[in-house]
C-alpha cells in the first residue's frame, strides 16, 4: 500500500535574495494549515546540466528551517516542465494546494495561472511578510465566488483573520438575487467556523467589483486580497492584460490570493 502524501505549499523560488521573503511567508502559511512546505524552481534548457547544484541550493534552505522549526515538514522540487502544465503536475502529483511566486514574476506565471486547479498566492518580496489578518473579498455573481469565500473561510478558521466582503452593486434583478445568494453563501460559511466577517454593499458592478475590493484594502491596510480571476478570457485580454493583472500590479504591499474559476480547485484538508 502507498504511502499517503503530504498536502503541500509550494514556493516557487528564485534563488535570489527575494526568497527569503517567499520562505518567509510560506512558512507562516504552511505552519498556520499544518502542511509541508517545498521548495520549488523551474528550472530553463540551459539550467539543467547544474540541476544537482541547484537542487543543493533548495536543500540549504531547508536546514536552518529543520534546526528551528523541527514540527516543519520541507521537500525541494525541481521541475523541468511547460509552465502550463506545471500545477497540474503539482496537484495531482504532488498533493500541492496553494503556490506562492514573486508579484514581479506574474508574467511568467500567467498562463500557469489560467490553468491552475490551485491557487497562485502573488507576495510583493520588498516587504515584510504578512500576517494575514485583515482580509479583504470581493463577491460578485459568479458561482464560482464559492471557492474564493471557502479560501477566505480557511484562513479565518486556522489563522484567526477577519474577512471584510465587499459585495458587487448590481441593478439587473437577477445579477442582484445572484449577489445575494453568493454573499448568503459566505456567511453561512463564517457563521460555520465562527470567523468574524463584515460585508459591505459596494458601490459598482461586478465588473469592477475587484477594484473596488483593491482600493478598500490599500485604503484600509488590508494583508490579503482573496481574487477570484477571470471566467471568460478573450484575445482582447491577452493583448491588453487581464484585470487581475492589473490588480496584482497596483496591489503595493498586499498579497494577492489568485483562485482560478475556470477550473474546479483542490481542497485542503483538516
Amino acid at each position: 500500500m502507498s504511502e499517503k502524501k503530504e498536502q503541500k505549499i509550494v514556493v516557487f523560488t528564485t534563488l535570489t535574495p527575494a526568497d527569503k521573503n517567499l520562505i518567509l511567508n510560506g512558512i507562516k502559511l504552511a505552519s498556520v494549515f499544518k502542511k509541508e512546505l517545498c521548495f520549488a524552481y523551474l528550472l530553463t534548457r540551459s539550467e539543467k546540466k547544474n540541476s544537482e547544484k541547484i537542487k543543493h541550493k533548495l536543500i540549504e534552505y531547508t536546514i536552518p528551517l529543520k534546526q528551528e522549526i523541527p514540527a516543519l515538514k520541507t521537500s525541494v522540487l525541481l521541475l523541468k516542465e511547460n509552465m502550463r502544465e506545471v500545477p497540474d503536475i503539482l496537484a495531482d502529483d504532488y498533493e500541492a494546494i496553494l503556490l506562492i511566486a514573486d508579484t514581479g514574476q506574474f508574467k511568467k506565471f500567467s498562463k500557469a495561472v489560467i490553468e491552475s486547479p490551485v491557487p497562485f498566492l502573488f507576495i510583493n518580496t520588498e516587504v515584510s511578510p504578512s500576517d494575514f489578518k485583515n482580509i479583504v473579498l470581493p463577491v460578485d455573481l459568479r458561482k464560482e465566488n464559492s471557492d474564493s469565500a471557502l479560501w477566505s473561510s480557511w484562513f479565518g478558521r486556522f489563522n484567526q483573520s477577519e474577512i471584510i466582503a465587499i459585495a458587487a452593486n448590481e441593478k439587473n434583478k437577477d445579477s442582484q438575487k445572484q449577489v445575494a445568494r453568493n454573499v448568503t453563501l459566505a456567511k453561512k460559511l463564517y457563521l460555520k467556523f465562527n470567523v468574524s466577517h463584515k460585508v459591505f454593499k459596494g458601490s459598482r458592478t461586478s465588473l469592477r467589483n475587484s477594484f473596488e475590493a483593491l482600493e478598500f484594502a490599500l485604503a484600509e491596510k488590508s494583508d490579503l486580497l482573496i481574487l477570484l480571476g477571470s471566467s471568460v478570457i478573450t484575445p482582447l485580454d491577452w493583448l491588453i492584460g487581464l484585470p487581475e493583472r492589473k490588480i496584482i500590479k497596483n496591489a503595493g504591499n498586499i498579497p494577492v490570493l489568485l483562485v482560478n474559476p475556470r477550473r474546479d480547485n483542490y481542497i485542503l484538508c483538516d
